[in-house]
C-alpha cells in the first residue's frame, strides 16, 4: 500500500543514541567528584535517568512519548512533524520509565525500579526544593544498586559497564555488585539460621503439629512446593514470571 506521508529520522528528544550520549556526559561530570560528595550523587541520578530513557527508547522511541493530553509527542517521536501550534515535545515521567522497564526487561526487577525512582526522586528534591537531598548521603549506601541498574540497562542496549564508565570505574562497579550480592546471600543465610534455632527450640509435639498444618496449607495454595530451609516443613515459593517458559525437546 502506498504511503503519502513518510517519517523522518527520530528526533534527538526521543533518540536512544542521543539520550545515551547525554547520560555519558553526566557520568563524566560525576567522575570529577568524590563518591561521598553530594555533587557525585546528583550527577549519577541525572545519568541514571537518561540511561533509563535511552534503554526504553531503544525498544521504541514511542515508549517515552507523553500521550496524556495530546498525541503530538508520539507522532513526533515516530519521526513525523506535528501540526500543533507551539508544539513542544513531552516525554513521560522518569518514574513511569522505570515502571515500563520493569515490565519489558526481564532482568530489571522491582528492586531496580524502586531504587531508580528513589534516586531520581532525590534529584528532584535537590533541584526543585530547598531540601539538600544528597547532603551526607554516603556513596556506599547507593552505589551497588546504581551499578546493578546501570549494568542491566546497558546490557539491554548491547553495551557494558566498561563502555559506559571506563575500565577503572567498571572494575570498581563489578566488585561492588559482587559484594552486594554476597552480602545479600549472607544476610539471608543469617535469617534462615535464626529461624532454625527458634524452630529447634520448640517441643517435638508442637513441631509435628506445625509440620502437618504447613502440609495442609501448602496443598490449598498455588505456588512452587519446596521444603523450608529453616524447619523443613512444606512451603511455597511464589513470584512474578520474568521470562517465558523454555521448552526443550529431549
Amino acid at each position: 500500500m502506498k504511503k503519502s506521508i513518510s517519517p523522518g529520522a527520530t528526533p534527538a528528544s526521543f533518540d536512544p543514541d542521543a539520550l545515551y550520549l547525554k547520560a555519558e556526559r553526566y557520568i563524566q561530570h560525576m567522575s570529577l567528584f568524590d563518591s561521598d560528595d553530594w555533587e557525585y550523587a546528583l550527577w549519577s541520578s541525572l545519568a541514571l535517568e537518561f540511561l533509563a530513557r535511552a534503554a526504553l527508547a531503544n525498544v521504541s522511541p514511542a515508549l517515552i512519548a507523553d500521550t496524556d493530553k495530546s498525541w503530538s509527542s508520539l507522532y513526533y517521536a515516530l519521526g513525523f512533524t506535528p501540526t500543533e501550534e507551539r508544539f513542544g515535545p513531552k516525554s513521560i515521567a522518569v518514574s513511569e520509565v522505570f515502571k515500563r522497564l520493569t515490565a519489558i526487561l526481564p532482568d530489571f526487577s522491582k528492586e531496580h525500579e524502586s531504587f531508580g525512582i528513589q534516586h531520581t526522586g532525590r534529584r528532584n528534591a535537590e533541584l526543585h526544593s530547598g531540601e539538600l537531598a544528597f547532603e551526607g548521603v554516603k556513596g556506599s549506601s547507593w552505589q551497588p544498586r546504581f551499578y546493578q541498574a546501570c549494568e542491566i540497562l546497558l546490557a539491554s542496549m548491547g553495551t557494558t559497564l566498561k563502555d559506559f564508565f571506563g575500565e577503572d570505574e567498571a572494575n570498581v562497579a563489578t566488585q561492588l555488585i559482587a559484594a552486594a550480592i554476597d552480602e545479600g546471600a549472607k544476610a539471608l543465610k543469617g535469617e534462615v539460621e535464626a529461624h532454625k534455632k527458634v524452630w529447634l527450640a520448640k517441643p517435638d509435639h508442637e513441631r509435628d503439629t506445625l509440620i502437618k498444618q504447613a502440609a495442609v496449607w501448602a496443598t490449598r495454595h498455588a505456588g512452587h512446593r519446596v521444603d523450608c530451609p529453616a524447619c523443613t516443613s512444606p512451603a511455597l515459593v511464589s513470584g512474578e514470571p520474568v521470562s517465558t517458559p523454555q521448552q526443550r525437546l529431549g
